[in-house]
């Protein structure tokens, strides 16, 4: 979040606000279960309208009516208190909370113009990158300027776990120079993709000297990178031409198996008209996170469609970018090699497959090089982050 903004009022006003909204929403949950009871409805099939009438309707309009006004109240007591609670430091605490709750709510965050809602920028130390400073660490590293891209639900920081970062290391061993990039995990992945793009065509053209680019990320980070290579593309940027390499960790090319279930759970919640309430609990989570379902990277995989619908597969194929050496490094939590536990499993998110980006359609299969694949045994997906042998493969990778 722009670090010039107070972020103890900016983050009261934010929550204010979401409150309102959570009051909202569950109220509209109760005023549809107590309709369904009062309807005597049968026991299975979606009941035929979630408002109740006459009184009993009356009471819930002026339940939100009051919320709303509450809201707008807070705001603008808020608005006044900012000025007098001064400038504070964003803490790794605060920064991890944001960043959570962008990647379940960040598209409503947007929506309601929620002072929460993280916008996508260039960072370092968690810290906004001038372009000064950006053209400053590009000469010093002769030009090689490493892009970290972290998955959903996480931000900038916590690339660095248990005393390690792959970006602060490539810059150690390879002289390489680091630039994290941080946004709203919460938004459709095209979404991101396409401002990816845009903010890499940008660096290129405010830098006099030759640059070449190599984006390392995790998990949902590979798709937002996959999304800016095929934007970029489309829009004829010329950013694409100094990508020389992109590294893939632990990334659901093809979905990942958590989404899935909560798909199913939208279904098992609408069985019963008495349950179909509730299934609005189901449907909190994120454009972003729902884009993990199959790992959508694309506007014409979700645009027109139900995103809670499951409907199967229909992705545009979107192939890995021409001209550009891509590797994957996969994980399973796994010992010794269980195509099983692989397959259902993976590294507890991501399944080998998916991450490895193979699929039983010739059309989505990545078909990343042998030699530009590798496995992690006995990791999870966070252990990519900071795991020996897998910052070993990435080094080796980048130096050759």
């Amino acid at each position: 979040m722009p670090q010039n903004h107070d972020n103890l009022s900016t983050d009261l006003r934010g929550i204010g606000n979401l409150t309102v909204d959570a009051i909202t929403g569950i109220t509209d949950i109760v005023e549809s279960l107590h309709h369904t009871i009062a309807g005597l409805g049968g026991m299975l099939g979606a009941p035929d309208q979630y408002r109740t009438k006459g009184v009993t309707g009356m009471v819930y309009r002026n339940i939100r009516t009051v919320t709303e006004s509450a809201g707008d109240g807070i705001d603008a007591l808020l608005g006044r208190l900012g000025p007098m609670l001064g400038e504070k430091d964003s803490s790794s605490g605060r920064e991890a909370v944001l960043s959570a709750l962008n990647g379940v709510l960040g598209d409503h965050l947007v929506a309601r113009n929620n002072p929460l809602a993280i916008p996508m920028q260039f960072r370092r130390n968690g810290k906004p990158l001038s372009e000064q400073a950006l053209s400053q660490a590009i000469r010093q590293s002769r030009g090689r300027l490493a892009i970290m891209v972290h998955g959903s639900c996480m931000n900038d920081l916590l690339w660095n776990r248990k005393g390690h970062d792959h970006g602060a290391a490539l810059a150690r061993d390879l002289g390489f120079a680091p630039v994290y990039l941080h946004y709203n995990t919460g938004l459709h992945i095209s979404e991101n993709g396409r401002k990816f793009a845009a903010l890499l065509e940008n660096v290129i053209s405010q830098t006099p000297q030759p640059t070449t680019l190599y984006i390392i990320t995790h998990s949902m980070g590979g798709l937002v990178s996959r999304s800016a290579c095929h934007y970029g593309k489309l829009s004829g940027h010329t950013w694409l031409n100094h990508l020389e390499k992109l590294v893939f960790l632990g990334t659901p090319h093809h979905g990942a198996p958590l989404e899935k279930g909560g798909a199913w759970l939208d279904i098992i919640l609408k069985i019963s008209p008495y349950s179909t309430p509730f299934a609005r609990l189901g449907k909190i989570r994120s454009s972003g996170l729902t884009d993990l379902r199959y790992g959508n990277v694309t506007d014409d995989d979700w645009k027109g469609r139900d995103r809670f619908d499951c409907s199967g597969d229909r992705r545009i194929p979107a192939p890995l970018p021409q001209g550009v050496q891509c590797y994957a490094i996969a994980a399973t939590t796994g010992k010794e090699s269980d195509t099983l536990a692989g397959n259902l499993i993976g590294d507890g998110l991501v399944t080998l497959n998916s991450a490895l980006g193979r699929h039983k359609n010739a059309e989505l299969n990545l078909l990343f090089p042998e030699t530009h694949q590798w496995v992690g045994r006995n990791m999870n997906h966070i252990d990519l982050l900071n795991h020996p042998e897998v910052y070993e493969t990435v080094k080796k990778w980048l130096k050759n």
